[in-house]
């Protein structure tokens, strides 16, 4: 990043990320974070926020294409129903789809199982110019395998490298690939959208209860709450180990999700604010290329008019 935003943007958003943003530095306790913290607005005001930063966002998406230069990675992570489909959907809306891609990673295919556990996620990485969004991520492979150790199992593996260490292993492979994606011009954001239990079990009764959403809900759902506090664990691990200066986490609070995408939205805005973009000026040559088309152009209409 080669430039500082600007002080007005810079302080209007600051009070939205800085105290949400954990980048390794000093002690994290998933516990101190308030999963229903909203700072001095109400829903009104947040729409607002929304808003703007829609409007910036899609002005600095078109310019983040046109240059073809960076790329930006944005990781949504959390328990089920705590917001990651709807922020994704309340954020770009409106936002080119040319310049921007959407991966949400299922259960890993027999194929999948046949690489390393970062390869899909490498092949589904943003080109430059772009914006890349995974609603879920390579993280699942340090979370899910661990509450879940029969499914680690199954990833074939050789047993002999399964040992005690491997959580520990796979948030240094994670840290590396982060670092390498930007030292090569990919902005890395990561979202920890950080539901309680109870707002977790009323989103489900709306699940239950509105036709609409009814296709979300799966008895699945009801045997992961039943393991709450080991992922709340395993997650507290997993941003603890490997939120960095170049690649750092979110927590976000989501149990009002009008303020959950104010902070999210808020964090984009301002990394992308950073990188200078602007629309790449022509040189010299093809400004004079220019001339000779505007020529052309100008001599069709007046055949036309001559007719």
């Amino acid at each position: 990043m080669n430039k500082k935003p600007s002080k007005s943007l810079a302080q209007e958003l600051d009070r939205y990320i800085t105290p949400f943003r954990y980048d390794g530095s000093g002690k994290f306790h998933l516990k101190d974070h308030k999963t229903n913290e909203k700072g001095d607005l109400d829903k009104e005001k947040a729409q607002d926020i929304l808003e703007a930063n829609k409007e910036r966002l899609a002005d600095f998406q078109e310019k983040l294409y046109a240059q073809d230069r960076w790329s930006l990675l944005l990781i949504f992570q959390g328990m089920d129903a705590a917001g990651k489909d709807s922020a994704i959907k309340a954020l770009f809306e409106g936002i080119n789809p040319q310049g921007c891609d959407v991966h949400a990673f299922k259960q890993p295919t027999s194929h999948e199982l046949d690489h390393d556990f970062l390869w899909r996620h490498v092949v589904a990485l943003p080109a430059r110019g772009h914006i890349g969004i995974f609603n879920r991520s390579h993280y699942e492979e340090c979370l899910v395998t661990r509450v879940h150790p029969d499914i680690l199992a199954k990833e074939q593996l050789p047993p002999k490298l399964i040992t005690k260490n491997i959580w520990r292993e796979r948030f240094e492979d994670i840290t590396a690939f982060e670092r390498y994606l930007s030292r090569n011009g990919t902005i890395v954001l990561k979202f920890f959208l950080n539901v309680s239990r109870e707002e977790q079990r009323q989103r489900f009764l709306e699940r239950l209860e509105v036709p609409a959403k009814q296709w979300k809900f799966s008895m699945g759902d009801i045997k992961e709450r039943a393991l709450w506090p080991r992922y709340q664990a395993v997650y507290q691990d997993i941003v603890r180990h490997t939120a960095t200066a170049h690649a750092p986490w979110y927590v976000v609070p989501a149990d009002h999700k009008w303020f959950a995408r104010v902070v999210i939205g808020s964090a984009i805005v301002a990394a992308l604010d950073k990188l200078d973009l602007r629309f790449p000026r022509a040189d010299k040559s093809s400004l004079e290329e220019f001339k000779e088309i505007r020529k052309a152009l100008e001599k069709e209409e007046g055949k036309k008019r001559a007719k």
